[in-house]
């Protein structure tokens, strides 16, 4: 059993959960605005208004910051694959050498056992 099988990567989507809680939240806030609200529709809609451009913003800011999340992520990846087929290519060449010796070895012996009948 490969011994990364049992640890758990981390979601790589925990930032659309979140952004879809932050427009629930925000959406049943202003619901509850709207209804509870004891000013006037004007002074009302002004206020939905702000915490919509208010809510925007932070969704910029979490979609930006899922972004750079894994950009780092795939830069990780990256360099770890890099680094084992590196290894793969380096374990290669050395199975590869030992086999010529090897066949060099049975070759030369083959030779000796030749000129020696």
């Amino acid at each position: 059993m490969d011994k990364h099988s049992d640890k758990h990567e981390p979601e790589v989507n925990p930032p659309i959960g979140f952004l879809a809680g932050l427009l629930l939240g925000g959406l049943a806030g202003a619901g509850a605005m709207l209804l509870l609200a004891p000013q006037s529709g004007k002074r009302t809609r002004a206020q939905i208004q702000l915490k919509g451009m208010e809510l925007r913003d932070q969704a910029a800011e979490a979609v930006d910051e899922a972004v750079a999340q894994t950009r780092v992520k795939a830069r990780q990846i990256k360099a770890d694959v890099r680094e084992k087929a590196e290894e793969l290519q380096e374990r290669g060449q050395a199975m590869l050498d030992e086999g010529r010796a090897r066949v060099s070895a049975v070759v030369e012996a083959g030779k000796t056992a030749v000129q020696g009948a």
